[in-house]
């Protein structure tokens, strides 16, 4: 790709957990999040998946020198897809636009053997919430396919490595739409 940028919808929307330059709000369509967990790893992280009806937030950032090497290494996962003509930004230019989405027959259902994080959904929440506000924070819960999966709550003892400390009002916000989409506790 030429000037290649990417999408991110999940972690990093939270640029507390990168230091990619160039980060600008955007929206992709055709696609939606998802929970799924995959044979290469135990947890359970978010994906996105094709919904020709569906329009996700997230944030586009130029890769690194144009070196994807280490991106993929970060993303491993999951396949990098051309995303190109599906994402509305700001940039006053016309990148190369790529998302990163588990391969469709390799992901599937959260189980208590691979629970969401929520040291995970913390650091998401966290990015929606500065980049888009309270309303994007919503967005986000209602665009996202698999709440009904088993939460672990490792928010004392974070197991994501780029976990985040949240003020009380985010941890509550958090907590409060947890609450909404009913999750079991594992």
């Amino acid at each position: 790709m030429n000037d290649p940028f990417f999408f991110g919808y999940g972690s990093l929307v939270n640029r507390n957990t990168h230091s990619f330059e160039q980060a600008h709000p955007a929206q992709i369509s055709g696609w939606r999040r998802a929970w799924r967990r995959s044979p290469s790893r135990d947890l359970c992280y978010l994906t996105a998946v094709p919904d020709p009806a569906s329009t996700i937030d997230g944030l586009i950032a130029a890769v690194p020198s144009g070196d994807w090497a280490a991106l993929d290494v970060r993303e491993r996962a999951y396949l990098r897809r051309d995303a190109t003509h599906q994402v509305n930004h700001e940039v006053n230019h016309d990148p190369e636009v790529a998302i990163y989405a588990i391969e469709a027959d390799a992901h599937h259902p959260p189980t208590a053997q691979n629970p969401i994080l929520l040291s995970y959904l913390d650091v998401v929440v966290q990015g929606y919430l500065t980049e888009f506000g309270q309303e994007g924070v919503a967005r986000f819960f209602e665009t996202t396919d698999g709440w009904g999966g088993p939460i672990l709550n490792d928010r004392e003892d974070p197991i994501y490595p780029r976990a985040q400390s949240l003020c009380a009002d985010e941890t509550a916000l958090v907590d409060q739409l947890l609450a909404s989409v009913t999750p079991k506790w594992s």
